[in-house]
């Protein structure tokens, strides 16, 4: 199958840091080759790739700061696609609503796969628009703000078997990982912690946008604190030491989290997830086995309280049952081919 990924631009593929849907296309483009298809990325320069990489700018959007309009750059990716589009059986869009307009009129099998969130005014409107354009979800939860869509199916993350694993290090901590904004509850990961006894580490990105809040929030929480230690942004080979060393990973969102790449993560290393019930967190988490998912302040410092008797070798487990990219890359393929029927259909009848 000639199968085109489409990926942001605003990290490389993979992202050197923080960076879940680029990662996300990584492990599933990585993943399509290794299945035996004829995979084109189309990326940032900068990327690293087993497909074919087609580079839409030299460098990702974040590493490059004479650019003034982001927007104009994924317009002329897309016009670029459109003019490659019959070089593929199925083209793959992670970049929001940027192609419906152009590909919603042509004949290619295409779809999207929706990573963010929905529950904003200007996206029922836009996305609503599109009613007959095919797309996918990241979880079930995602559907909610617009549940007329045309949903062809969801499809939960995964991620290389490999990638992350356990390793034989003590548990000496609460784990934060990610990026530090109002949503991502890393306040409450600290109240958590502190009314716990347990010491935390702070792996996360403080983008210019949430600098404010770091500043005027979480850094008064940090500073002069022994038990908080803030480490910054880490890449991936340095998650399975900062995730195996942690007791748990606390996840405190404050926001319905379409996916959480980060628990799954967690399981890899077979540390459990301290979870907040919002969003994907039901889907993802499997109550009691790989961690405890809770409503309160209170309920989060009870499970660090029991954590200590989940199994991490079944936490493992199930991340091996549920959540690789190999599990997700085949039911990708299967989306890919219920697509590619009608076109078929439509070739036969004018041969």
């Amino acid at each position: 199958m000639r199968i085109a990924q489409i990926s942001p631009l605003f990290e490389a593929v993979p992202p050197k840091l923080y960076g879940g849907t680029e990662r996300v296309v990584y492990s599933l483009t990585e993943e399509l080759v290794a299945m035996g298809h004829d995979v084109t990325l189309f990326a940032s320069g900068d990327s690293i790739t087993s497909a074919t990489l087609a580079p839409m700018r030299e460098q990702a959007l974040r590493l490059d700061p004479t650019v003034k309009d982001w927007v104009a750059t994924y317009y002329r990716m897309v016009e670029l696609i459109y003019r490659r589009k019959d070089e593929f059986d199925v083209i793959h869009f992670h970049i929001d609503y940027f192609p419906l307009s152009l590909f919603s009129r042509q004949k290619v099998p295409y779809l999207t796969t929706i990573h963010g969130r929905l529950d904003i005014p200007e996206f029922v409107e836009t996305y609503g628009t599109y009613l007959e354009s095919p797309f996918v979800s990241i979880s079930n939860s995602q559907r909610r703000p617009i549940p007329n869509l045309n949903w062809v199916r969801t499809v939960l993350h995964g991620m290389p078997a490999n990638l992350l694993t356990p390793q034989p290090v003590k548990q000496e901590y609460g784990a934060f990982l990610g990026r530090i904004s109002p949503e991502k509850g890393v306040d409450r990961a600290i109240h958590i912690a502190m009314k716990a006894g347990m010491k935390l580490k702070i792996a996360a990105k403080v983008d210019n946008a949430d600098k404010e809040y770091y500043d005027s929030k979480i850094k008064p929480l940090i500073q002069g604190n022994p038990d908080v230690e803030f480490i910054g942004e880490i890449n991936d080979a340095q998650k399975p030491d900062f995730l195996s060393g942690a007791h748990a990973l606390i996840f405190p969102i404050d926001w319905p989290e379409p996916f959480g790449l980060v628990m799954i993560e967690a399981m890899a290393c077979g540390t459990p997830v301290i979870a907040f019930n919002s969003g994907s967190v039901p889907e993802v988490m499997d109550d009691g086995v790989t961690g405890f998912i809770v409503n309160n302040i209170d309920e989060a410092v009870a499970a660090a309280g029991k954590i200590h008797t989940l199994d991490r070798t079944k936490v493992r487990a199930t991340f091996d049952r549920r959540w690789t990219s190999r599990r997700m890359a085949e039911d990708y393929v299967d989306v890919y081919e219920s697509l590619m029927q009608p076109a078929r259909v439509r070739e036969a009848a004018l041969a």
